[in-house]
């Protein structure tokens, strides 16, 4: 079926995209858009792949479910649109950015595609929500999709990081090589459970230590 989504991706998913579960799923994520209001905007569904394409993905951060609020979400876990006021769980990735590279979070926006453009894969595991209701779009086929995401990307190239926050990002885990890729866990930057082990944890500069011994680029975490 024809997918809109960056070429590279679109050949390394193209049996995916044949599978029952995920013509399922088009069906699904079509009719609600055109019911409801649905969250990021359609061009946006698949910006993580648009904006980070296959062979450039040097660090993976994984995210649960779009922002189900207005002007929030945007195809890029965890980041939100330009001159909106950035979530609390964003305010506390930049404190630890802050923390952990000495990058002053005060002047960070909160649109991270300057992230992605560098190589940062921010992939929601589930990428439609409709408007005002967390969690409404799981269990419709999202999950196996990204799951053939991190599995593909873990099987087909080395030297990843992932970065996995939360119990539910580290459950999507089970799909990584951690013979050839750097897996870094810590609680999630929410702010029930940062003070948990989430500050402190010091994701940033890991993941560009591991990148410049492996003779990549590191990644400019403003």
């Amino acid at each position: 079926m024809s997918v809109v989504i960056e070429s590279s991706w679109k050949e390394k998913l193209a049996e995916e995209f044949e599978k029952p579960y995920f013509k399922e799923l088009s069906a699904f994520v079509k009719t609600e858009y055109q019911k409801n209001t649905v969250y990021p905007a359609p061009k946006n569904i698949f910006a993580a792949f648009d904006l980070c394409p296959f062979n450039q993905v040097k660090v993976v951060i994984l995210g649960q479910d779009p922002y189900h609020g207005p002007k929030q979400a945007i195809g890029l876990s965890f980041a939100v649109s330009h001159g909106v006021q950035n979530p609390p769980s964003l305010r506390n990735i930049f404190k630890e950015v802050q923390e952990d590279t000495g990058v002053d979070s005060d002047v960070i926006n909160g649109d991270l595609s300057r992230w992605a453009t560098q190589g940062v894969l921010l992939l929601n595991a589930t990428l439609t929500v409709r408007a005002g209701a967390a969690g409404s779009h799981q269990g419709k086929g999202w999950e196996e999709f990204t799951d053939a995401v991190i599995r593909t990307l873990s099987e087909e190239r080395e030297h990843l990081v992932f970065i996995l926050w939360g119990n539910y990002a580290r459950s999507k885990g089970a799909h990584i090589d951690r013979a050839k890729h750097l897996v870094i866990e810590s609680p999630h930057p929410s702010p029930f459970s940062a003070h948990g082990g989430f500050f402190g944890s010091k994701p940033f500069s890991k993941a560009n230590a591991y990148l410049e011994t492996n003779g990549l680029t590191p990644i400019d975490w403003r």
